[in-house]
C-alpha cells in the first residue's frame, strides 16, 4: 500500500488501536511493529513514539514483553497480546468505526459543501 502523507495528529490518534492490531498476529519486537505500520499505510512510526506506546500497553496490561536472545547478535525484546489486550482492541476496534462513521456522516451531511 502507498504510504499518504497523513495529518500527525490523525496517525497519533489511531496508532495505539494499530500496534494492538499487528500484535494481534502474534508476538514480534519493535522494529517489526514499525515495519507493519508503515506497510499498511500509517508511514514511518519512530521508536520515541512506538517504544513509550508499548510500555503504557504493557503497564496497562495489555502487552507482555518478553525478551528473546538474538541468533548471533544482540537479544530483543518481543510484544505480545494478552486476553485482556485482545478484548482492549476488539473493543477499540469498534468504538473506532462507530466513530469514523459518525465523521463521515457528518462530513458528507448536505450543506457541507458551502
Amino acid at each position: 500500500m502507498p504510504t499518504t502523507s497523513w495529518p500527525s495528529d490523525w496517525t497519533r490518534a489511531a496508532l495505539t488501536l494499530c500496534v494492538l492490531r499487528v500484535l494481534a498476529e502474534g508476538p514480534t519486537y519493535g522494529y517489526a511493529v514499525a515495519s507493519r505500520l508503515e506497510a499498511a499505510g500509517l508511514g514511518a512510526v519512530k521508536g520515541g513514539t512506538l517504544y513509550p506506546l508499548l510500555g503504557r500497553l504493557e503497564t496497562a496490561g495489555w502487552v507482555e514483553v518478553e525478551w528473546r536472545a538474538g541468533e548471533g547478535g544482540p537479544g530483543r525484546k518481543y510484544f505480545a497480546l494478552t486476553a485482556s489486550g485482545a478484548d482492549e482492541l476488539a473493543r477499540q476496534r469498534q468504538a473506532w468505526t462507530d466513530f469514523t462513521r459518525m465523521v463521515a456522516d457528518h462530513l458528507h451531511a448536505p450543506g457541507g459543501d458551502r
